[in-house]
């Protein structure tokens, strides 16, 4: 059975996070994104596996390296979630406002 991985699953993690962070700057090759963890680089890999995955990075070659490129724009599904309940929370916070000022003494 073959795992359905989204956008959300690769953020869950804070060292995918962290890669994410990396990559977003500039294409990086795999074992400077290793180095910067304290983790095995077969946990990395699959960390950029996963990544990979949810469409958040693609893997290059160059000679003997593998470069990893952000591709962030899959982050606008995160985006478009966390909106939905921004605007609700900012609505019910302004009635919590208008409730407590309209009952001071």
């Amino acid at each position: 059975m073959e795992t359905r991985r989204d956008v959300f699953q690769a953020i869950a993690d804070p060292t995918r996070r962290a890669i994410i962070g990396m990559i977003a700057e500039e294409p990086v090759n795999v074992n400077t994104i290793a180095e910067q963890f304290d983790v095995s680089r077969q946990a990395i890999s699959l960390h950029l596996k996963i990544l990979a995955e949810c469409g958040l990075l693609d893997m290059k070659r160059q000679g003997r390296e593998r470069i990893c490129e952000a591709k962030l724009e899959k982050l606008n599904e995160v985006s478009e979630w966390i909106t939905q309940y921004k605007q609700f929370w900012e609505t019910k916070l302004d009635a919590l406002g208008e409730f407590l000022n309209n009952n001071k003494k």
